[in-house]
């Protein structure tokens, strides 16, 4: 038995090599993985021996040569492949151990230049990948690290690989070179050429949206319906998910998470990873029904209960702060579809062990940053349209205290402004058009997804009201502007006394005039927060 191996990240290789070697395979090697194993003291054939050619062209031919490639797809239950090879003095490669050039780390990488990402393009090893995986009845190709175990393992318990392993490394290996042309498409399609400028130093700028988009995708798991019971569904992950997403989680018990599920509970943790302060979201259908901060978990469910007890009963709970007893306790008292949080303690998980229906999620909240990614969020949305799909980047902008611009005579007090900012971040994840009514930390009433603004705003007054909360001095977020002073004033009228609302309207000075006349103070944003 012969192995190949030509990798670029040498990770775990020489151990690797030496079990191959321990179990009678014959290594065969290029350039620098030859000199490695070599110096290992492991007898290794280098492919320039094999195929009488030198490496040439500062190692871009290497391996591009009939005695690898058709060691590698010469069929063995063919007589003619096998009379053919032996015709040509071409013996057959029954391993090969390839991972390609770091393309995506090297153009991910600050002052990239043009001519390094493109010495980064891989040409041989994808070539050979090929060829072993379309062979992969008679050869066992690996592209990753974390299948030498299991190769090692087989080779150990019987001497060959299963036809079942070599298949599941061949379906890898075609998704890897997927991925990497992926991402060599997704780079040059994103590439502002300039002529003049081209050089060895010249670094490119790039689009955000690139000619053509590559998205890859890894599958999670089967879902057993979609969002009605007659759909089908599967949840997927990005190739690379950001730390700190949904797609990082780890269930810890309950139910398989159905589509809905995971829709609602990315509403949710996207939602309550956005303070600061302790805080828990509740979010039924999509959208936040109750979020509070307080001075730890059990305060912030408590009073984000309060917002809205009847749409809590089987919504999707999310926490910022570790589930301890009394917060485990006091939610364990109602019927919840998806309880998160970045931890859960000892006494939180044993008062959850007789809620088996009850699905625990552990996600670790992202570390923070300047990017996207390091606060664990995406960089670009997509909706699926008629035989196409819309791309924008993500709405991540963040409102500051000092972005406020008051407009009316009356100014927001300290605690006004507080809870404005509050009340724009719950505002965000409420679907168009969206009103929320906030006080001291919480919501009192929130009005969602209705045609019209008047409506939301009389939604939001009517949950205030069943749920015996009261309005009075309470702050207002509209995610878009006031087109007429009727929104203004149904808002008035329910209790509020301050309003953030984006402006940006013909009408402008007569929603201002409006807020003057009524005695209340009305801040712009300056962004709206369209949710569809």
């Amino acid at each position: 038995m012969k192995a190949l191996i030509s990798v670029s990240d040498k990770t775990g290789i020489v151990e690797f090599a030496e079990a191959l070697h321990d179990l009678g395979v014959q290594l065969l090697s290029t350039g620098g993985t030859a000199k490695l194993l070599a110096d290992k003291g492991l007898p290794v054939t280098e492919v320039a021996q094999l195929t009488q050619f030198p490496e040439m062209l500062d190692g871009r031919v290497k391996t591009l040569h009939p005695k690898v490639h058709g060691g590698l797809l010469a069929r063995r239950d063919l007589p003619e492949h096998m009379a053919a090879l032996k015709e040509h003095g071409i013996d057959t490669i029954d391993l090969l151990v390839v991972n390609l050039y770091p393309f995506e780390a090297t153009v991910a990488k600050p002052g990239c230049t043009l001519a390094d990402a493109i010495e980064n393009i891989d040409i041989g090893g994808p070539a050979m990948v090929r060829s072993a995986a379309k062979n992969w009845k008679d050869v066992g190709v690996i592209t990753a690290a974390d299948q030498y175990a299991a190769v090692i393992g087989e080779l150990k318990a019987g001497g060959k690989l299963s036809d079942k392993l070599r298949f599941q490394l061949s379906v890898a290996a075609f998704n890897r070179i997927s991925q990497y042309d992926g991402a060599i498409s997704d780079y040059l399609s994103s590439v502002t050429f300039e002529d003049e400028k081209l050089s060895q130093a010249y670094v490119p700028e790039r689009t955000v949206f690139p000619a053509q988009a590559n998205s890859q995708f890894i599958k999670i798991q089967d879902l057993r319906y979609g969002e009605n019971s007659h759909q089908q569904a599967a949840w997927y992950r990005d190739l690379y998910p950001a730390p700190g997403s949904l797609a990082t989680g780890v269930q810890l018990q309950g139910k398989e998470l159905s589509y809905n599920n995971i829709a609602d509970a990315d509403a949710a943790w996207e939602c309550v990873k956005s303070f600061v302060e302790p805080a828990c979201v509740i979010v039924k259908h999509a959208n936040p029904c109750g979020v509070a901060v307080g001075k730890d978990a059990h305060e912030a469910y408590a009073k984000a209960f309060q917002t809205d007890p009847t749409s809590a009963f089987g919504g999707i709970i999310a926490f910022n702060r570790a589930v301890d007893k009394a917060a485990a306790e006091a939610v364990s008292k109602q019927f919840v579809e998806v309880l998160m949080a970045p931890e859960f303690s000892a006494e939180a998980l044993e008062i959850f062990k007789s809620k088996v229906n009850v699905r625990l999620m552990q996600i670790a909240l992202p570390k923070g940053g300047k990017t996207d990614w390091d606060n664990g969020r995406n960089a670009i949305e997509s909706k699926r349209v008629g035989s196409g799909i819309l791309l924008q980047t993500a709405d991540n902008h963040e409102l500051q205290l000092a972005d406020l611009k008051v407009v009316t005579v009356k100014q927001p007090t300290p605690e006004e402004l507080q809870d404005l900012l509050f009340a724009w971040k719950v505002a965000k994840f409420v679907k168009s058009n969206a009103i929320v009514f906030c006080k001291n930390g919480m919501t009192m009433g929130v009005g969602a997804g209705q045609m019209s603004r008047l409506d939301s705003a009389r939604i939001a007054s009517i949950k205030a009201e069943a749920a015996k909360l009261t309005l009075k001095n309470t702050v207002v977020a509209s995610d878009a502007f006031f087109p007429f002073r009727d929104g203004l004033d149904v808002v008035v009228d329910a209790g509020a006394s301050c309003v953030a609302q984006p402006g940006g309207s013909m009408r402008d000075q007569e929603v201002i005039d409006a807020a003057n006349e009524r005695g209340v103070a009305m801040v712009f944003t300056g962004v709206r927060h369209f949710r569809h």
